[in-house]
């Protein structure tokens, strides 16, 4: 399997994956690793390769986000804030948006956990037929 320390066309791959998290709503979370099995892998990466680096890729992407994009609601796979510089502003604005975290700074993932889709309901339009 080979190595791919970033995507074959970074920039483009950071760009799905900002256009995803912009999609979590206020309250909720998403892991690296599900961010990266919501997205195809790009042309010439072998599926096996992608779920190897994949998780990483969205953590570069993440590191690299713009403003608009909510940054704090992506977390890691136990749940947790990985540590890093900015893990307490993290915090911080995932308790401002109801997020409880446990005694072992656990956000419970089945609470918040982000299914990928729109949870809210839309409503029809009447038909005109």
């Amino acid at each position: 399997m080979p190595a791919f320390a970033s995507p074959p066309n970074p920039q483009a791959y950071n760009e799905q994956v900002w256009s995803l998290v912009r999609q979590i709503p206020f309250g909720k979370v998403a892991t690296y690793g599900q961010i990266a099995k919501m997205l195809p892998p790009p042309n010439g990466v072998e599926i096996e390769s992608y779920a190897a680096f994949a998780p990483r890729w969205v953590g570069g992407a993440m590191a690299a986000c713009p403003d608009d994009v909510p940054w704090q609601r992506v977390i890691n796979s136990q749940g947790k804030i990985s540590e890093r510089a900015g893990a307490e502003k993290q915090r911080q604005l995932l308790e401002s948006e109801g997020i409880i975290f446990d005694t072992k700074d656990k956000v419970d993932l089945k609470k918040y956990g982000w299914s990928g889709r729109n949870d809210e309901v839309i409503p029809q339009q009447p038909s005109l037929f």
